[in-house]
């Protein structure tokens, strides 16, 4: 069975370690050296998230068997998952089952794939109303990631925004999601050199902080030509049903259509977008 095979940023070593000597006529015990040896121990890993799900729980040595490895390399790879709260164990030396870590991860793909479901109308009713651009954005790590894009009538030969990674600090988008950040987080974040793009884009830390105590209290990010000359933007928050700022939905387009006497009606379609939005996902109701 081929997986989709990723390595972990954090913790490879580790993993790595589990690697078992050659076992000639054991496939599944062999491993290879370097890359190869870290990539089937992430496969191993992998597959005991897998044997967890398909079984509620299951024991070192039940795990050890279906992987067809020793015992003390399935107990490293629990120990490995253990420590990164994928798996947890009933009580002292019990079973395996997965843990609260499988469920964060799990809700934030959910919650994507409900914003890109939900969004849909949302945002094609933004584009249609102002025939400009519209944008879905969501925070990944570092930068926003636009994950549903709409193009109005005037925006036929604009930029293709989808799947692209664009910077929190110069654009709309991603100051509603940096504002809206823990403070430990968004400062985490701020603490990290500040590209500058064109003459307009703020690079001073407390100029942009100021600029996210703003956003945060409008309810609404405006950035021009601050990512790019001549591209103007406006954003609001998406809500969860929580109550959590989980996405911004923005309007882009060139300066000459988004100028500012334009800006104050964008952002309250934009506001209006964010809180329709919201509604879909659970919040308020």
């Amino acid at each position: 069975m081929t997986r989709t095979q990723k390595q972990s940023e954090h913790g490879d070593d580790q993993v790595a370690n589990t690697a078992e000597p050659v076992h000639p006529g054991s496939p599944g015990k062999q491993s290879g050296r370097g890359a190869a040896g870290s990539v089937q121990s992430v496969d191993r890993a992998v597959s005991v998230l897998e044997i967890l799900a398909r079984h509620g729980e299951a024991g070192v040595t039940e795990i050890a068997d279906e992987l067809d490895v020793h015992k003390s390399t399935a107990f490293r790879l629990l120990g490995v998952l253990e420590n990164r709260g994928l798996v947890a164990q009933e009580k002292e030396r019990g079973k395996y089952y997965l843990g609260a870590g499988v469920l964060r991860l799990a809700g934030a793909a959910a919650v994507r794939l409900d914003i890109s479901q939900e969004g849909v109308p949302v945002c094609r009713e933004l584009a249609d109303e102002l025939g400009e651009t519209a944008n879905i954005a969501v925070l990944d790590d570092d930068a926003a990631v636009n994950i549903m894009q709409a193009r109005g009538t005037a925006s036929v030969t604009a930029q293709n925004w989808l799947g692209r990674r664009t910077p929190l600090h110069a654009t709309a988008s991603g100051k509603v999601l940096l504002a809206h950040l823990p403070p430990t987080l968004r400062e985490g974040l701020l603490a990290r050199p500040l590209h500058r793009f064109t003459e307009r884009t703020v690079t001073g830390t407390a100029a942009l902080r100021g600029e996210l105590e703003t956003v945060a209290q409008e309810g609404y990010a405006i950035t021009q030509e601050e990512l790019e000359i001549g591209l103007a933007a406006v954003a609001a928050p998406v809500r969860s049903h929580e109550g959590r700022v989980i996405a911004a939905i923005s309007v882009s387009g060139p300066v000459y259509r988004l100028s500012p006497d334009r800006l104050p009606e964008l952002a309250k379609r934009a506001l209006a977008a964010g809180i329709e939005l919201s509604h879909r996902m659970g919040y308020g109701d």
